[in-house]
């Protein structure tokens, strides 16, 4: 391989292993932990395996009890290394033949591999400039939990996988079920060696063969390399040993292990997630929640209280005065809602009724509601996620909604214009009346005291006192009834506009509470499927 194809591999899988680690860290805490942890093993091992030399290939043979495994791996390495077995320390470590010794040594040791034998040139297959490690491995099948932990550690960590399989247990479960069907995005990397076929009749080597290579088929592996072989007669060991060399040679074992790897990793996130995407919050979704938050809040019965406020406070300021001292005596919509306190809205409480059960009910519909069409189309575990984010927020709405109504402003204490003005011809005319009145007394006290009286004008016939007194009268009528009127009509302005101030208010608690949480596992959904689809791009 050229140093640029060299290159462009890296810089791909270097993309791929950067956006399978996004994609791990998003889904934390959304699928299940044992597959994420899988990842991160991958993640960590290939970080390792890339920081070790690039010049060796890694080949492990596998193979069950009486598979002839170790056999073929001298008849291959063209000497009897594996007869070393039997001095090693236990027979739960596996064995290394080495060609370039130079560099391997690290590689040995994160393989944890402590029997290495450094072999001899074999023309035509290795030698010192190959880079070629070659490991005979416990038997997968073995009755100890130390081998069988062995065989799984190298499984996930060799570059090239060789199974060795006899005539007898080649279909058998443990081994396709076990190793090969689950190992089936490693095809490239993967090579399948029927030992002993000096055991079978020469007419029935092919049929098993076939036979075998349908197996694989099954198991997803039907482009590998099956060759027959007998490390007692040395029947295909030539194509063994070529196989691997053709492997070797190019230099991107390892690379295609691990790509190999984070494909199948991929697809078990994939499998974990399952597929589809959320519909994500829309706002036809965020206004019909807003609407239900506030009508849950009361929020009908504030702006019902600004309305009632404004006319008596207009009725009080406009009104007759001979009669409007008796309004002071009626209490204050608003402040009864504790809604005139000039206390920060942070410590400012109303005096709402708190939420009952069916008021509850309701915020709780709303915003499983809010849920269920922000989640729609997503699978099971992101749907359940975007779930759980709208209802964190749900045991703090009903606090979080009493402070944002106590915090708005229902321009309470602004003063309409009108009012002083007709205050002041209120006034006016109730002096009017005074007036009269009191010229009428005055010649009714002239007249008791037999004093002369003089004349009063008139208008019309009409005494101008008289005339003071009806006028002022009937001014303060009409400024009242219009006063009223004109409270009415600026009442329901105020209202409208209190209702748009506190939906606002209300909006902005659900947008804290509910909308964003969501969005924001909606985003985290939509950019683990981008991190998966890069992670996953060949």
């Amino acid at each position: 391989m050229s140093r640029h194809t060299a290159a462009r591999v890296s810089s791909q899988l270097d993309a791929r292993l950067e956006a399978l680690n996004s994609a791990r860290e998003l889904a934390e805490g959304v699928l299940p932990e044992e597959v994420l942890q899988d990842v991160l093993r991958l993640l960590e091992r290939a970080t390792s395996r890339r920081s070790l030399s690039a010049d060796h290939t890694v080949v492990g043979f596998f193979g069950a009890t009486g598979s002839g495994k170790s056999s073929l791996f001298n008849a291959v390495s063209g000497a009897e290394i594996a007869t070393a077995a039997v001095r090693r320390p236990t027979t739960t470590e596996p064995l290394a033949g080495v060609w370039g010794a130079e560099g391997s040594e690290p590689l040995l040791d994160w393989l944890d591999v402590r029997s290495r034998h450094h072999a001899a040139p074999v023309p035509g297959f290795a030698d010192e400039e190959t880079g070629l490690i070659l490991l005979d491995l416990p038997d997968f099948d073995s009755t100890r939990a130390a081998n069988r932990e062995i065989v799984q550690r190298m499984v996930g960590m060799v570059d090239v996988l060789v199974w060795v399989l006899d005539p007898q247990k080649y279909a058998d479960n443990a081994v396709h079920n076990g190793f090969l069907a689950p190992l089936a995005a490693h095809g490239s990397i993967t090579l399948v060696v029927l030992n002993q076929t000096d055991r079978l009749p020469e007419r029935d080597v092919r049929p098993v063969l076939e036979s075998l290579k349908g197996i694989l088929a099954v198991d997803g592996l039907g482009q590998v390399e099956v060759i027959g072989a007998s490390a007692v007669t040395g029947a295909g060991v030539d194509r063994v040993r070529a196989a691997i060399r053709h492997v070797v040679v190019r230099r991107q074992a390892s690379s295609q292990r691990l790509t190999a790897d984070v494909s199948r990793a991929v697809a078990r996130l994939r499998d974990a997630s399952g597929a589809g995407e959320a519909a994500g919050v829309r706002p036809g979704s965020k206004t019909r929640l807003a609407d239900a938050l506030a009508s849950a809040a009361n929020v009908p019965l504030v702006v019902g209280a600004v309305d009632r406020s404004y006319r008596l406070e207009a009725a009080r300021r406009t009104g007759w005065p001979v009669t409007r001292w008796l309004l002071k005596f009626r209490p204050d919509p608003l402040r009864r809602l504790n809604l005139r306190s000039s206390a920060p809205s942070e410590l400012s409480r109303t005096s709402l009724p708190p939420a009952g059960a069916p008021e509850r009910a309701r915020t709780d519909a709303a915003v499983r509601q809010f849920a269920d069409d922000a989640s729609a189309g997503a699978p099971g575990p992101w749907r359940a996620a975007i779930r759980d984010a709208a209802r964190e927020g749900r045991e703090r709405l009903p606090d979080a909604l009493d402070q944002a109504i106590a915090g708005t402003d229902l321009l309470a204490a602004r003063k309409s214009w009108w009012w002083p003005v007709f205050n002041l011809f209120q006034w006016l005319a109730l002096l009017t009346v005074f007036g009269g009145l009191g010229w009428l007394g005055v010649l009714a006290g002239l007249g008791y005291l037999q004093l002369p009286v003089p004349d009063v004008p008139r208008v019309e016939g009409w005494p101008i006192p008289t005339l003071m007194i009806a006028g002022g009268a009937a001014l303060g009528i009409f400024l009242a009834l219009t006063g009223k009127f004109i409270g009415a009509v600026a009442a329901r302005a105020r209202a409208t506009t209190a209702r748009k101030r506190l939906r606002a208010a209300v909006g902005e608690v659900a947008q804290a509470l509910v909308v964003e949480p969501v969005d924001l596992e909606v985003s985290r959904h939509r950019s683990f499927n981008t991190a998966l689809d890069k992670a996953g791009a060949a």
